[in-house]
């Protein structure tokens, strides 16, 4: 038997740091608080329409940037000051737990990624009727890819265009962008006549009346994309509640309509 207001007070405050570690994301409504979040840029359109859900049903406030994946994996392990990490290939997050800079409980396989050949709506070329032989007609003279040095997606892009057995074909053509996102403005803004693009791009508002022929997934290895929550989190349970949302019904479905293929609602992430 517990005796004394001192005791009760104790037991009260015990029970009250499990609860904050263990509320779903709606229990943090009218909280006020924020999150830092590096996210890779693909999720630009997805990821800005979950953070507007949300904040809007929690109070709570996302400080969202987008980038490279790598580039975020090398400025984490420097102290970048983030409290999660959203990144287009799962290695990273892996490697970030394995240095003792992320929270393994809290590694999540959120989605796969997919790759497309976009070009403007104005465009001349014939990309569903030609598909691959598209990237070797006259008129494209500049492919957009994203940096395969450090971007998922174009590690991913040379992979299918060996597959395809176009790669050396076109290899004088390909210009590289920072990240997937800046890939697309390439495409966009007519500096490459194609992008191979992340699906979730492509469906954007800028960018889904474009032309587009989906690439087979199996002409690369998946683009497994997971979250985890750093270990330097300012505030961890904010990042938890907002994890959580990204794992409900609510959180699925939105990657699911920016053409993300999303796990079961169950499935986590080996270690």
């Amino acid at each position: 038997m517990i005796r004394g207001n001192g005791n009760r007070a104790k037991l009260a405050g015990v029970f009250a740091v499990i609860a904050l570690g263990t509320m779903p994301y709606g229990a943090w409504r009218g909280q006020g608080l924020e999150t830092r979040v590096a996210a890779a840029s693909d999720l630009k359109f997805a990821l800005d329409d979950l953070a507007t859900q949300y904040e809007r049903q929690t109070s709570n406030k996302l400080n969202i940037t987008y980038g490279s994946s790598g580039n975020f994996f090398s400025q984490i392990r420097n102290g970048a000051p983030f409290d999660m990490f959203f990144s287009a290939d799962i290695e990273y997050p892996r490697n970030l737990d394995a240095a003792g800079l992320a929270d393994s409980a809290s590694l999540y396989e959120y989605a796969v990624g997919q790759l497309v050949l976009w070009a403007p709506r104005d465009s001349n070329i014939d990309l569903l009727g030609q598909r691959w032989n598209a990237l070797l007609d006259t008129k494209v003279h500049k492919i957009a890819i994203a940096n395969p040095d450090h971007a998922p997606y174009g590690r991913a892009a040379v992979a299918a265009l060996h597959k395809a057995g176009i790669y050396e074909k076109v290899a004088t053509k390909l210009v590289y962008g920072e990240n997937i996102s800046q890939t697309a403005q390439f495409a966009q803004s007519g500096n490459a006549q194609v992008g191979i693009v992340a699906m979730s791009l492509a469906l954007s508002p800028a960018m889904k009346d474009g032309k587009r022929w989906d690439i087979p997934t199996d002409t690369h290895e998946p683009i497994r994309q997971a979250v985890v929550i750093l270990a330097g989190a300012k505030n961890k349970q904010s990042a938890r509640a907002f994890l959580d949302f990204v794992q409900s019904g609510a959180g699925r479905a939105t990657l699911a309509k920016y053409g993300f293929k999303v796990p079961r609602s169950d499935l986590k992430v080996s270690p």
